[in-house]
């Protein structure tokens, strides 16, 4: 298993309220040249939990950090016209987000917990996760 010390937390630039699959990411990473989705998860709008890559590969996901990091990434992340960075995360994806978050963190007891934005000039995840996650 790969040494994991950080934990990022992105959004999928996506309009708020529509859903996107696993498929659907990994198709347009594969058209951004990767060689599959980047992210470890996905959690779609109704909190469900989906396997990207798996956990021993590393990441495609925030340059620099890949080989160490853990990508998790919630759908949604812009308002409905999708323009505008918004925190859109519905209940079911906040309360996801903790427990996932809280289990990776049990697995990796020494992996700190960021948002994207923290590491690239975008506004990824559009909350600070890092503040909202320090806790867990």
């Amino acid at each position: 298993m790969r040494k994991i010390d950080t934990i990022i937390i992105h959004c999928s630039a996506t309009p708020e309220g529509r859903n996107y699959t696993v498929k659907q990411i990994d198709t347009w990473h594969r058209n951004r040249g990767f060689n599959g989705i980047g992210y470890h998860f996905v959690i779609y709008l109704d909190g469900s939990v989906h396997v990207g890559r798996a956990l021993a590969k590393a990441g495609a996901h925030c340059k620099g950090y890949n080989a160490h990091s853990i990508g998790v990434c919630y759908i949604g992340g812009v308002t409905s016209d999708g323009k505008t960075p918004k925190d859109t995360r519905t209940s079911q994806q906040k309360a996801s987000l903790v427990k996932l978050i809280t289990e990776l963190r049990q697995q990796f007891p020494n992996a700190s917990v960021h948002g994207h934005r923290e590491f690239a000039n975008k506004a990824c995840p559009c909350f600070n996760a890092k503040m909202e996650y320090n806790d867990l």
